[in-house]
């Protein structure tokens, strides 16, 4: 499984509420007409990320998709038919915007992770001895280990996405970041509320 990452951020003569609005009709336009291999989206808002409006106030949007093609299909897919409107209106209240490609290493893609734990291969440590030591974390549960395809993007190499934050053995020095769901939009209990 592969997500396209999408870190953005509003203009600031828009109001949060409008913002995410068109965010959450263009997310729902996707849904209701998905691309050939995409399995689904969500959206969370967040700050603190270096690399995401200055660490400021950003959105961070995982597109998940089942493979290399289907990366292909979405992109030329989210800008037309039924998606064409909802993607230019979200589009033209975005001051700036950044992406990345991730795969999941470990652990389960999460519907709505609270937290993200973004850190980097620590020197002196094997792919394998890293995954090893990160075992624990994922087999507890509520936890999926994204690494960073291609050197694309801005973001750290690798993503922890966990439903409650988690410590990590030394010697890894994770960015915690926590995350508020944004689309879908979810109540206190982590149930999606009605569009």
């Amino acid at each position: 499984m592969l997500a396209y990452v999408f870190w953005h951020w509003r203009q600031p003569r828009t109001a949060a509420e409008e913002y995410e609005r068109r965010q959450r009709a263009f997310h729902a336009a996707l849904a209701a007409a998905p691309a050939p291999g995409f399995l689904r989206s969500f959206s969370v808002g967040l700050s603190g990320a270096p690399w995401a409006a200055g660490g400021g106030d950003a959105y961070e949007d995982w597109y998940l998709v089942q493979d290399f093609g289907a990366l292909g299909a979405l992109n030329e897919a989210a800008v037309s038919a039924s998606r064409t409107a909802p993607h230019d209106a979200a589009a033209a209240v975005a001051s700036g915007g950044a992406g990345g490609l991730y795969r999941l290493r470990g652990g389960e893609a999460l519907s709505a992770p609270r937290y993200a734990h973004w850190f980097g291969k620590p020197d002196g440590v094997s792919y394998g001895e890293l995954f090893a030591r990160l075992a624990p974390a994922l087999d507890q549960g509520s936890a999926g280990l994204w690494m960073r395809q291609m050197v694309l993007g801005p973001g750290r190499e690798f993503c922890l996405h966990t439903a409650t934050p988690v410590s990590l053995p030394a010697p890894f020095d994770p960015l915690v970041i926590p995350l508020r769901p944004a689309w879908p939009a979810l109540d206190d209990r982590g149930v999606a509320l009605a569009r």
